[in-house]
This record gives structure tokens, sequence and C-alpha cells, in this order.
């Protein structure tokens, strides 16, 4: 695997707060890496620090072979897409995706086929006489990632992109990246806070937490084998269970998961007191004490729903319980 990024024990300190904190990470050539994590959680500052606009306090960061401490962000072979896509409103759309092309010196002629070839890259083929206020949210975000292909970066960063969009929009463009990404093959550096964008969209996640990375791994490994409490409960709300529970039905005195989608009624099984019942569309939530432990029920549409007050007996299969770390 050759590594498109890297970070060895870096770190970035404002003194005494750890934005980040002594982070590892390995970033392979061609790969989609969403970074996940709350606010404050350090996946920003990672980004920041990849793209050369913060230094770190300690560490090495490698971008394609190289140490980059020191290099200029404008020297440096990646291009960044930010959530406010920061477009000049004077300059139609052809000149704010050349304006990179043209600072580099490129004639106009050449930057503005270079333009033209990178906004049908982004289905926006016959847009570039148009001024930025004339677009939508989603065609703005095209223009800002146009602007960032142009220069042929061999990676290219996205500080939260979609979040700015309407949820119809922001998953029509999840699926856009996605196939852009493939084609292109260039290495994505996602940062998000939105666990659906992360799972849905990369070849591998790292969750961040406290400046620090508390596990990496596939969306389906994030999601179905949480290393720890924090990922189980952030990716997806998974039911954590205290190992004095776990240990009644293992043995094995840990944390568990269990994904609410995965707990049903049963005709025998745990006590639960139905707490709150919440219509969702495509299910219901159901909110559960269990034992004195809170559970949530996920029950597809069709399903028996139970009432607020009501006590009715839960379970889950065995396989279903996942056992973390003692």
């Amino acid at each position: 695997m050759t590594s498109a990024i890297r970070f060895s024990g870096v770190s970035r300190h404002y003194g005494d707060v750890k934005a980040v904190d002594r982070v590892d990470i390995d970033i392979a050539e061609g790969e989609f890496f969403a970074m996940l994590g709350p606010s404050g959680s350090g996946k920003t500052t990672c980004l920041r620090l990849i793209a050369g606009f913060e230094r770190p306090t300690a560490g090495d960061i490698e971008i394609f072979g190289q140490v980059v401490q020191g290099t200029p962000p404008y020297k440096r072979n990646v291009n960044t897409v930010f959530q406010d896509y920061a477009l000049f409103p004077h300059l139609n759309v052809r000149d704010n995706v050349a304006y990179g092309l043209m600072i580099a010196g490129q004639m106009k002629a050449t930057r503005q086929k270079a333009a033209d070839e990178a906004l049908e890259m982004v289905a926006l083929g016959g847009y570039g006489d148009r001024k930025p206020s004339a677009l939508s949210g989603g065609q703005r975000q095209r223009v800002a990632l146009a602007r960032a292909l142009v220069n042929k970066p061999k990676a290219l960063l996205l500080d939260e992109p979609l979040g700015a969009l309407d949820l119809k929009l922001r998953e029509q463009m999840q699926e856009e990246l996605k196939v852009l990404q493939r084609n292109l093959g260039i290495t994505f550096v996602f940062v998000t806070h939105d666990q659906s964008e992360a799972l849905s969209m990369a070849d591998r996640v790292a969750v961040f937490n406290d400046g620090k990375i508390i596990q990496v791994g596939t969306p389906e490994a994030i999601y179905y084998r949480p290393e720890q409490p924090f990922v189980a409960d952030f990716v997806g709300s998974s039911n954590v269970l205290p190992p004095e529970f776990v240990a009644k039905l293992t043995g094995t005195k840990a944390h568990g998961a269990v994904r609410p989608e995965a707990v049903s009624l049963a005709a025998q099984g745990h006590a639960a007191q139905v707490k709150t019942v919440s219509f969702l569309g495509t299910a219901t939530r159901v909110s559960l004490d269990v034992a004195g432990t809170p559970m949530t029920m996920l029950l597809p549409k069709g399903a028996v729903i139970p009432k607020s007050g009501e006590t009715v007996h839960v379970d889950w299969a065995a396989d279903d319980l996942h056992v973390m770390g003692a």
C-alpha cells in the first residue's frame, strides 16, 4: 500500500489545549478516507495540518513520501474544498474555477479551457458565464470542487463541504462525490461530524475524540465492531451495555454494544419498560429501560408498536451482541 498522507506522532497544541494529541494516520493513495468526530475532536485541525494552514507542535507529516514541515500550502500537492465554498462573487464561474491557474501564471486561453473541462467533470458544462449568485447551493459546491480539481492535485481535502446543504441535496452530493473520486482515482480526505456521510462514502473511517483517533477501520468494522463505548455510541447510536449487564449474558465483564435495529419484541427475554415512541417514517424508534439500562429499539414498518408506559419483553440474537475490550 503506497501512502498518500502519513502522520507519525503528530500533535497540535494551543497553550494547554491539545487540539491534536499524538495522532498516527496512514492514508493510502487513491483512498476515500473520512475523519469523523464531534465538534472540537481534532479532525478539522488534522485537515488543516495536511493543507499547511497549521503547523504541528510535534511529530512528522508526509505527503506522498515527502516530509512537509515548513512547506507552504501552495507547494503541497493537495487542494482544499471548504464548507462555505469561498467563491468570488464578482467573478463568473469560469474565472472562479480558473483563479488558481491565473495566480500560477497560465495564459488566459489555457486556464479557461482547463476550467471548462473541470466544470464538465462536475456536471456544470455551460455554466461558465454565470455568477455564483445565480447558482443553487449544490451548484456552488460543484464550482468549489471544480476549482480545487482544476489544479490536478494528488489529494483533495474536503472540510465538511456538504454541511450547508439540505438533506435531499446532501444525499445526492454524497453519491456524486463517491462517483467522482472513483473516476479520478485520487485520494480524498473528507472531514465530517455526520456518521451517515462517513459510513456511506468512505473506504475507511477514523473516529476522533478529544484530539485522538479512537478507532480506524472500514465502515462495516466501525459500525458493527466498535472497539470502545464512545465509537459504539457516536456511530449509529448503538446501545452501549454496562460490563455488569454483559457479564450476566456472556460471562465476560466488558462493555457491549447492540444496534437498535437488532433489538426486537419477544414473547420471552428481557423485561423492559417503554419510555417513548417516535415515528421516523421508515421505522419507529422505541426508547426502553431494561433493568435500569437505557436502550433503543428500531421497529420496521408493519411491526407491532408498543405504547409508552407499557412493559414488554425484548431480545436480540447472540451474535448481535458485540463485546468490546475489557
